[in-house]
């Protein structure tokens, strides 16, 4: 047995425009935005990078080799894909870690960086961590071969599957892909498949799960039957912060459906992933019906939080009436006072006495205004707003 490559790689969404600013950066360490130029040499020198080239098949790409045999392809939707051939059994889990390394602490900030400026990432998506999915490439392996790797990486097999041209054992974070027939060339298109496939399936999850948690934020801030009027501008503050995540989201799914379709339209005229597209191609179909859905997930989503920002908009409009009515009364006590100055003979004049008068209605009305105010922040406003059993599915 022999063990020819590993692979590792992650997918968020790019364009053929972006591709060509993370080109003049691998090239020339330069950028068109106003980014610090110190900094994007230092990214650039960390890289180390000895070979870059710019290429088109079906997809555009950059192919680039790193000094220390790191081999990178970074596709125009996205798609990143390193490899290392150098490998051998007993050094494989430390060129593995190291493969790893590269990507997490050299190429990762590098990118994150040139695209660090315009619409953000969502926070909740921003730091969550990466779970590979490591692919090594073996030629002439038994079973037995493979099922000792295996047992070295992760205990339980999830999957396997075998033709004439390779066999594939997975487990769940490790594949185990046995070369029979097929050029390394060849095998690597399906292993690019495989991690895009698995990469859009596994942002879609992280989507599910953001669509759960931010649900119950909403819930959070509405669960009471009433809420003091000094908190009510806090929870439209707290609101307001899911907007933003679940526009910014929003727009990120509705962008996939077309970096499927032009996956799965490549993949069905590709030679070498004829074989292959029984056991992959159905997936394309699923993800794109898991598209739609999560579509219908986050509109449901997004009416729901308009529903909780209109019905605490309305409280904080009945809080602002209150302190009206309550500047009001304050007012009519100044009324009250003049009118005494108008038709009393006692009205106090500039003495002591008419200072000591204007000191007492000025803390008189002080008290009042603090008094309303403390009533209006405490006042409990009532939410009235229909509740749904979530047990129903």
């Amino acid at each position: 047995m022999r063990i020819e490559k590993v692979y590792i790689g992650g997918w968020f969404q790019r364009t053929t425009l972006q591709l060509s600013e993370i080109y003049d950066f691998l090239r020339e360490a330069k950028s068109e935005l106003n980014l610090d130029k110190k900094k994007l040499v230092k990214l650039h020198d960390a890289l180390d990078l000895s070979t870059i080239e710019y290429g088109i098949d079906g997809l555009e790409f950059i192919k680039a080799t790193t000094r220390v045999g790191v081999n990178i392809k970074i596709f125009e939707d996205g798609l990143i894909v390193l490899n290392d051939s150098d490998i051998t059994e007993f050094s494989l889990f430390n060129d593995i870690d190291a493969l790893a390394d590269y990507y997490d602490n050299k190429l990762s900030p590098a990118i994150s960086y040139i695209f660090s400026l315009g619409a953000p990432v969502p926070k909740e998506l921003a730091n969550i961590e990466t779970v590979f999915p490591y692919f090594i490439v073996l030629n002439k392996a038994t079973k037995n071969d493979i099922a000792t790797l295996l047992a070295k990486t992760e205990k339980e097999k999830y999957f396997e599957f075998s033709n004439k041209d390779y066999d594939v054992v997975r487990g769940n974070k490790y594949y185990f892909i046995n070369n029979k027939t097929k050029s390394i060339d060849q095998v690597e298109r399906y292993i690019e498949e495989q991690i895009f496939i698995r990469e859009f399936k596994g942002q879609l999850h992280r989507y599910l799960n953001l669509h759960r948690i931010i649900w119950e934020k909403i819930d959070a801030v509405k669960e009471n039957a009433k809420v003091k009027g000094k908190d009510i501008v806090a929870f439209t503050s707290k609101l307001d912060g899911y907007k933003k995540t679940v526009n910014l989201i929003d727009s990120r799914i509705n962008q996939m459906t077309t970096y499927i379709s032009t996956r799965e339209k490549i993949a069905k005229n590709d030679v070498s992933l004829t074989e292959s597209l029984d056991l992959i191609g159905y997936r394309y179909e699923t993800l794109k019906n898991t598209v739609y859905y999560m579509q219908h997930i986050w509109s449901m989503t997004k009416n729901y939080l308009n529903q909780a920002e209109t019905l605490f908009n309305g409280l904080e409009s009945q809080v602002t009436e209150k302190s009206i009515g309550n500047l009001t009364i304050v007012s009519a006590m100044g009324v009250g006072a003049s009118l005494i100055d108008l038709f009393t003979e006692s009205a106090p004049t500039f003495s002591m006495f008419g200072i000591l008068y204007f000191f007492i209605l000025a803390i008189v009305g002080w008290s009042v205004n603090k008094i309303m105010r403390k009533i209006s922040e405490n006042r409990k406003f009532e939410i009235q707003d229909i509740e749904y059993d979530k047990n129903i599915k």
